[in-house]
């Protein structure tokens, strides 16, 4: 099983359907305890859950805009919910979150708007970020507001717009900052052309193949007729809306980040360290007096999407697109929409958006999707090396699949990712690397999701069972391999889907190990970014947003993601070593965590104060 691509933040999120229509569960949600009712099954990880499956006469493109046949599905669906109810009570908040929704989805849809309201605030009760709990379907709760006070006739577009308005203002603009411009970004790009076109390259194909959608399907075209019906009709207003609030405040984000940064010095008695970015692959052009070389004059081990060792360490983004400087000029335009950056790129972002042809579609993403291939792992390198003229860089590139529909998943491909992992790791310990960063990651989920969308795996339980076969193939031999390496510290990203990455089973960041730390993200404020996984097994935090550094040819853009916070720990490691050579991966995992501040649930790390904790104790050693 070869995890998938996942990690990488502003992009991906600020398209996909489940993160900008607040979709992401894939279970029930608890409803309220019946005395006389059986004790409900205790569900404790996503794979838990049931599935359910449901007919479809026509392809859920079609089905999205036709009222009676999104009311048969509607009215199935909800059957289920309410069944699942009553059998289940759900330990993770995420996906209570993500099932709540689509059940606002429905209320909306059916003009409940007492239910309605009723499920924003517990919506809002789930949340335990503080931005986002601030801004929880708060645009929903304004148009809620605006239809109970006047209804649904022609002044409403102006009523929903003061609504909006009025709800922002009374954010603490210093708290909701990241959330009010991503939201903004959000509705700028989004229209019935891209909701509905993804939904015909992602989900038509399999569900015309077998006549049936999982749940999960079902509830995302619940939440696209949601917003086609509701919301899309409006979405100038929202923007107007946000447009004026995010202008009239001026002021960013405290910078907590930056102060905390410690360089060393080249004339630091300190040791050259070998820094092992596994990751999409590295312009090493970039990084040439900074190179690691194997025995064979290499400066790194790469394979293909199949698992296949390959010569390229960087994507070979040429064999897949000719006009890479228009998808570097349309990458930094979606950067600059996310942090409302009036930019000549951002304003050709929206315009290109806006005349999306449905045929345009799929090659517009899967065109962004490359970009992310290509410029990932140069972007990362450049973290992890920062401020250190002792570390050395050795690259270990995996690739993934940049498709909407990616490969079909098998036991066989599995097999050979497994060995690749296990060749990865045995190349690192072969050529004295000391820490490797990892940001990427996968789950159980993403390979039934693979199958699904494939029309592969059978029926649903069978798709279950396959997915399950196939992911522990590749989630045990990955866990294997990293065992073989005691003596490299494993730094790797929590991931981007706001989730529990010990529920939903996510890897390697639900991996345990006494050489390996998982990283959240923060923003230079030192506060959780809406978009951070967590969980018991994520250490540490870092800042994931709005980093700058290298893509590929040595422009440098702003990313966010925990793809950027885990270099971030990666760089505090190498410097670590350079400067104790002796240090052990648990020494240094030590070291790090003791530099730590507490806030919450976030556990910041402070390069600068775990640097002087090192040279306090090297300073004691030499007395």
């Amino acid at each position: 099983m070869k995890p998938n691509y996942v990690l990488f933040g502003p992009i991906r999120p600020l398209l996909s359907l489940a993160a900008a229509l607040f979709l992401c569960s894939h279970g029930p949600a608890q409803g309220s305890p019946d005395a006389g009712a059986p004790a409900k099954k205790v569900v404790e990880k996503a794979d838990d859950l049931p599935r359910h499956t449901y007919p479809v006469a026509k392809a859920p493109s079609l089905i999205v805009t036709d009222p009676d046949a999104f009311g048969a599905l509607a009215a199935a669906l909800g059957k289920d919910i309410r069944a699942d109810l009553s059998a289940y009570d759900i330990k993770d908040r995420t996906t209570l979150q993500g099932f709540k929704s689509t059940m606002l989805s429905l209320a909306l849809l059916d003009g409940d708007y007492a239910q309605a309201g009723k499920l924003v605030e517990e919506l809002r009760a789930l949340e335990e970020k503080p931005s986002k709990r601030a801004t929880t379907a708060f645009v929903t709760a304004a148009w809620i507001r605006a239809r109970l006070d006047g209804g649904a006739g022609p002044d409403f577009g102006a009523r929903f717009q003061a609504e909006v308005e009025r709800s922002v203002k009374l954010l603490d603009w210093d708290l909701v900052q990241n959330e009010i411009k991503s939201a903004k970004a959000g509705y700028e790009i989004r229209s019935q052309t891209l909701l509905v076109g993804t939904l015909q390259k992602e989900v038509d194909p399999a569900a015309l193949k077998t006549g049936a959608v999982s749940a999960d399907v079902a509830r995302t075209i619940v939440a696209i007729r949601n917003q086609l019906v509701n919301f899309l009709p409006y979405k100038a207003q929202v923007v107007a809306a946000l447009e004026g609030y995010v202008s009239a405040h001026s002021v960013v984000k405290p910078d907590r980040w930056t102060p905390r940064l410690v360089e060393l010095d080249p004339a630091d008695h300190a040791t050259p360290v070998v820094v092992g970015i596994w990751d999409s692959g590295v312009d090493i052009t970039i990084f040439n007096d900074r190179l690691a070389t194997d025995p064979e004059g290499l400066h790194g081990h790469a394979f293909d999407l199949h698992s296949n060792p390959v010569p390229e360490l960087i994507f070979p983004i040429a064999k897949f697109v000719q006009n890479v400087p228009e998808l570097t000029g349309r990458l930094k335009g979606f950067i600059d929409l996310q942090a409302s950056v009036d930019s000549p790129e951002a304003s050709a972002v929206k315009k290109y958006m806006g005349e999306l042809k449905p045929d345009q579609v799929s090659p517009t993403l899967e065109g962004l999707n490359i970009m992310a291939d290509w410029a990932h792992g140069s972007h990362v390198s450049g973290i992890a090396l920062a401020g250190n003229p002792f570390a050395r860089l050795l690259v270990g590139r995996i690739t993934f699949d940049y498709r909407l529909v990616p490969e079909t998943p098998t036991v066989e491909q599995a097999t050979k990712d497994a060995a690749a992992y296990l060749s990865m790791v045995g190349y690192f310990k072969q050529n004295n690397v000391r820490v490797v960063n990892m940001s990427w990651g996968g789950s159980l989920k993403d390979v039934e999701t693979a199958l699904e969308q494939n029309g592969a795996g059978g029926t649903a339980e069978e798709r279950k069972a396959l997915a399950r076969k196939i992911f522990d193939i590749g989630r045990d031999g990955l866990l294997a391999a990293l065992k073989t390496a005691p003596n490299i510290l494993f730094v790797v990203a929590a991931g981007n889907s706001d989730n529990n990455v010990k529920f939903d089973e996510v890897i390697p960041s639900s991996f345990q190990l006494p050489n390996m730390i998982t990283v959240g993200a923060v923003d230079q404020a030192g506060e959780e970014t809406s978009f951070s996984s967590f969980g018991p097994m994520v250490n540490v935090h870092a800042n994931g947003y709005e980093v700058e550094s290298y893509i590929p040819g040595g422009q440098r853009l702003k990313l966010s993601g925990t793809s950027m916070a885990s270099p971030q720990v990666t760089n505090l490691a190498a410097k670590l070593f350079a400067l104790d050579a002796a240090l052990t991966p648990e020494q240094a995992r030590q070291l790090i965590l003791d530099g730590c501040e507490k806030s919450g649930r976030v556990n910041l790390v402070s390069p600068k104060g775990s640097v002087a904790l090192l040279r306090q104790k090297l300073a004691q050693g030499s007395k």
